[in-house]
């Protein structure tokens, strides 16, 4: 048999071999799936969609951050004749203190000859306080009486307000402003090129209301 009659019968041959091999490729990890119904590939679908609600323009300069560690117990009296609900908690927390710079006014920023900057800082104030959870725990829970959630989500609570009590008791405002001085000072010096002097922005007294 001539060469040439013989390749144009292989030719088709050949192709329906690699067209059944181009299917097996497509089907094969279907029918592994198949042979494996009880463990197939779990498939995971994400939908969401992003909503902007709201921009705020941020000028606080945080300076200062406390960070408490307590242990909170706390009861609850609900019923006359049953024993006090009691919640026991290992509590982490933190809070921060900084200076809003959107509160500085151009009167506050007063240039005194060619070589000083006067400014008057706003207030020191206490941005956030927060129990952290990822470090904090149940200790114990007793008589909840089916209200367990609500005794542990009060109890944090009360821990939160704490949080805030013993960073002012702390001293974390006075604290504020002295990193003030040793951090914003030197980088308004820098800025600007000139001796820097801090002082607190003294508010004007309410005046008496007339009659």
């Amino acid at each position: 048999m001539p060469l040439p009659r013989l390749l144009r019968r292989l030719l088709p041959l050949a192709f329906l071999l690699g067209l059944g091999w181009f299917l097996w490729l497509q089907v094969r990890p279907v029918l592994s799936e198949l042979d494996n119904p009880l463990s197939p590939t779990p498939r995971i679908t994400v939908t969401h969609n992003t909503v902007l609600q709201k921009v705020e323009s941020l000028g606080r300069l945080e300076l200062v951050r406390y960070q408490f560690r307590d242990v909170v117990e706390y009861k609850k009296s609900t019923y006359r004749f049953l024993p006090d609900a009691k919640v026991a908690l290992i509590v982490a927390g933190n809070a921060v203190g900084c200076l809003d710079l959107r509160k500085v006014r151009p009167q506050d920023v007063v240039l005194e000859g060619d070589s000083v900057l006067r400014l008057a800082l706003p207030a020191p104030e206490l941005c956030t306080w927060q129990v952290d959870h990822a470090k904090s725990k149940v200790y114990s829970v007793e008589n909840g009486f089916f209200q367990d959630a609500e005794l542990v989500d009060a109890g944090y609570k009360y821990a939160e307000a704490n949080v805030r009590t013993a960073a002012l008791q702390s001293g974390i405002l006075a604290q504020t402003t002295q990193n003030a001085e040793q951090i914003l000072r030197p980088m308004l010096e820098t800025m600007t090129g000139r001796r820097v002097v801090l002082v607190p922005r003294l508010e004007n007294p309410l005046l008496p209301a007339r009659r």
